[in-house]
């Protein structure tokens, strides 16, 4: 049985559903939300990954300037490739059996291996994360040395 009212004579009958209108409201309403929570989302994983870059960086340089105190002050000659360690071996440091510094060298979160740039021996080094958009070295932000020095994201020898 329907239920009807009427007005001037006209009748109407009372449905229990959704106008067009309200439906293209929330499915508005719904894609505006998902888009915010991927854009969200996405900024998270890009700061996660520059924060991974951030500690890296610094686990390299305190392994760098242990080789340094344990090898006669003298650094590595090269950086090791993603996976490999750094071991202070009897042949290149005196007196030392094989200490292990760091047992694998992290890589980038996207995969990519840190690099020497400029300096990178016996005497001092700089590494630094690799590019991963344009020339920026981090995704969020423009990166700043840990040390301070310089605005690339970057880490330098100490002594």
């Amino acid at each position: 049985m329907k239920n009807k009212f009427s007005i001037f004579n006209f009748q109407f009958f009372r449905q229990s559903a959704f106008t067009l209108l309200e439906m293209l409201v929330v499915i508005g309403i719904i894609g505006i939300l998902v888009a915010m929570g991927a854009v969200s989302y996405s900024t998270a994983q890009k700061k996660a990954r520059d924060s991974k870059r951030k500690q890296d960086l610094k686990a390299i340089q305190n392994a760098f300037e242990q080789y340094y105190s344990i090898c006669n002050y003298k650094y590595p000659e090269s950086i090791p490739a993603g996976g490999q360690g750094l071991i202070a071996e009897s042949g290149a440091c005196q007196n030392v059996s094989g200490n292990v510094l760091i047992f694998t060298m992290p890589a980038d979160p996207l995969g990519l291996d840190y690099s020497c740039v400029g300096t990178c021996g016996i005497s001092g080094y700089t590494i630094c994360s690799p590019q991963v958009s344009g020339a920026s070295r981090l995704e969020t932000q423009t990166c700043p040395d840990i040390n301070g020095n310089n605005s690339e994201c970057c880490v330098s020898n100490r002594q």
